[in-house]
């Protein structure tokens, strides 16, 4: 019995249509709202889907969608400055590979693929409150139309409404001490990296790159940068003046950071902004509203899970509305989620300190940091994040109505 009919989706990005998908899936009808007029085609950086996103895409026949537009990452290698290798990691056996995408690929290959499913996605509808009447819930937007349903979902980012509707107390995104940019060759003059994701933890910058076989690659480069900045500040730079700035940030490595930078015109920069995350959301629902993905537990890129946790809760969401009461389903997928994604949280947390490390802080990471990495690659070390399976056929029983909002 699926105890939930309707649902407003809100935020059409990544978690939105996966989550409207899900929904279909388990036979609740569910539409998206998106604050933006029109598509994000062109918008935002690269990011990795890992195996544990494509594993819970494939629960609903999507994971071909995206692979058909990402480049595999069969592993990364983990350098210092000065081109030494400080650790590798390879793809876990039986898992699939993870993929490299450009965000605004992802996003059409999941927004075209919840059109050709008949979800419907409406277009100008910013949110600006919620009534709830306990029996429905409608949602009022900013052009002064409404929609009603039995539930809504938040699926607003890192930046939710929803989130501060269901709490105005929540905690705001956290500022990472990093700025993100990147940029696409179509002929990088380097080696192929063999599926490889090359990491430099360089001297000024952190810089990521690979190289695929017939010479087209892509970089990113995380800025150190004490004084936090919006997205819209740091677009108000132009993209030549930050490519200087990054320029010099890689001059002293010993890598191929300097050369690529210098062969990526300026219109080829992506100014992806400050990177954040989400500090422990202590409320992701009340009455009939609920979050999922950034707009509940937003890692830094660091992390290279993003994307990932926001399809694992979304699939996980709609099989607990599938089997129970709206309020404890929430509770339950609450119950499935939290710890994860708040131990991957932390550990991009962590990641990020390493990136933003003075010369001290350098010299032991550069230091231990082999010595970690021979530990952490380990498979029985990784299987845990990379792993998760999600077992839709299951039933979800057994929880409580609600689970208590954390102080």
């Amino acid at each position: 019995m699926t105890y939930t009919r309707t649902a407003l989706v809100i935020g059409g990005g990544i978690a939105g249509p996966v989550a409207a998908m899900a929904l279909q899936k388990a036979g609740i009808q569910a539409a998206v709202y998106e604050a933006y007029h029109s598509t994000a085609d062109g918008v935002g950086g690269g990011l990795s889907i890992a195996p544990n996103g494509l594993t819970a895409l494939a629960v609903l026949g999507v994971d071909e969608a995206v692979q058909r537009i990402g480049i595999p990452m069969t592993g990364m290698v983990i350098r210092s400055w000065t081109g030494r290798q400080l650790g590798e990691f390879g793809s876990l056996p039986g898992l699939p590979i993870m993929q490299f995408v450009w965000r605004a690929e992802l996003y059409r290959a999941l927004y075209d693929e919840a059109a050709r499913r008949g979800i419907r996605t409406e277009h100008g509808k910013r949110l600006v409150e919620v009534t709830d009447t306990g029996e429905a819930v409608t949602a009022h937007f900013a052009d002064g139309t409404q929609a009603s349903a039995d539930i809504v979902i938040g699926a607003d980012g890192i930046r939710s409404t929803t989130r501060s509707l269901i709490d105005p107390a929540a905690p705001q995104p956290r500022y990472a001490g990093l700025l993100s940019f990147g940029g696409r060759l179509n002929d990088t003059q380097q080696a192929s990296t063999g599926g490889m994701m090359h990491m430099i933890f360089g001297k000024r910058a952190f810089f990521g790159y690979q190289v695929e076989d017939d010479g087209t690659g892509g970089w990113f480069v995380n800025l150190p940068h004490r004084s936090p900045m919006t997205l819209a500040q740091t677009q108000q730079v132009s993209a030549e003046q930050w490519l200087g700035v990054l320029r010099d940030a890689v001059a002293d490595d010993r890598t191929p950071a300097l050369d690529m930078l210098r062969r990526t015109a300026a219109a080829d920069v992506l100014i992806v902004g400050p990177m954040e995350d989400m500090p422990a959301v202590p409320t992701w629902s009340r009455g009939r509203m609920v979050l999922i993905g950034d707009a509940a537990h937003a890692p830094s890129s660091s992390s290279g899970q993003g994307a990932s946790l926001a399809i694992e809760s979304a699939v996980q969401l709609a099989r607990c509305l599938r089997d129970l009461p709206h309020q404890q389903a929430f509770a339950g997928y609450e119950q499935l989620r939290r710890a994860r994604v708040e131990k991957i949280i932390a550990a991009g947390a962590r990641t990020n300190r390493d990136k933003a490390a003075g010369p001290v802080g350098r010299m032991l990471r550069d230091l231990l940091m082999p010595v970690a990495m021979k530990l952490l690659a380990k498979p029985e070390r990784l299987t845990w994040q990379f792993g998760y399976r999600i077992d839709w056929d299951a039933p979800v029983t057994g929880v409580p109505d609600r689970v208590p909002a954390r102080g």
